[in-house]
């Protein structure tokens, strides 16, 4: 092989590493947050590929006209969009939490600083958000993001896809994701429950009682007090459903 030959596959073996590590960590929580701006961004996808390129089997799949390298890049690409999309469905599940929590405690009004991919969320989404994000890197869970970058060509061989199971694994995403909301919110459901029935028992005895002026503060009162003891836990089982999705990339 001819030097000239060889820096080219090298070369063209970089770009197909970049096109799904790049790909997926421009959606992955923790280094796709637009906070950050996208040259940094850019930066820290080079230097995984760089770093991952050797421990890739990129090499024995180049191909050797121009339309099959634009498809190996495009199939490349399709997979990294897959997973790095993936894993910030699974991080909506914390804003749909905290805007059910919100609804159900009275805090939906009180919105969050307007903050990048945090716009629009309630406080309440926009503490969990940002307190799981802060703990990816806390707890070295962005360890197992780049080793599951790299257990992803396991799965996913260079050039192969097969868009049905794509397909049928985001819905399985979405799902999961679903559930972990309705998990991580539902003490905000039983102390709503709770007290709108201790508060409509009161009413019936004591129709004379403002409900709605008393009801409305010790709702707040209440859901900041179950914010601040359950966020740990919230934040724990959400960070655990993520480890354990990343941990299977592996086989």
């Amino acid at each position: 092989m001819s030097i000239d030959t060889f820096i080219t596959t090298l070369f063209f073996s970089f770009f197909v590493v970049f096109a799904r590590i790049g790909t997926a960590m421009m959606f992955m929580p923790g280094f796709g947050e637009v906070q950050i701006p996208v040259r940094p961004r850019l930066s820290m996808a080079v230097l995984v590929s760089l770093s991952l390129l050797p421990l890739t089997p990129v090499s024995s799949a180049l191909p050797d006209s121009p339309v099959a390298a634009v498809a190996l890049l495009a199939t490349e690409v399709t997979v990294g969009l897959w997973i790095g999309l993936s894993a910030r469905i699974l991080l909506s599940a914390l804003q749909f939490a905290g805007f059910q929590a919100g609804q159900v405690s009275g805090l939906a009004n009180a919105f969050g600083p307007v903050f990048g991919s945090f716009e629009g969320a309630t406080m309440v989404a926009t503490v969990l958000l940002m307190g799981a994000v802060t703990l990816i890197f806390v707890t070295d869970t962005h360890h197992l993001i780049i080793r599951a970058l790299l257990s992803s060509y396991q799965v996913f061989p260079p050039g192969q896809i097969i868009l049905g199971d794509l397909t049928n694994q985001i819905l399985k995403v979405a799902s999961h994701s679903l559930y972990i909301g309705t998990a991580i919110a539902a003490p905000f459901f039983v102390m709503g429950v709770i007290l709108n029935l201790g508060m409509g028992l009161a009413n019936r005895m004591m129709p004379q009682l403002p409900v709605f002026f008393v009801a409305a503060p010790l709702l707040i009162g209440a859901g900041l007090l179950i914010l601040a003891i359950a966020t740990p836990a919230m934040l724990d089982y959400f960070l655990e459903q993520f480890q354990e999705w990343l941990m299977g990339f592996r086989i």
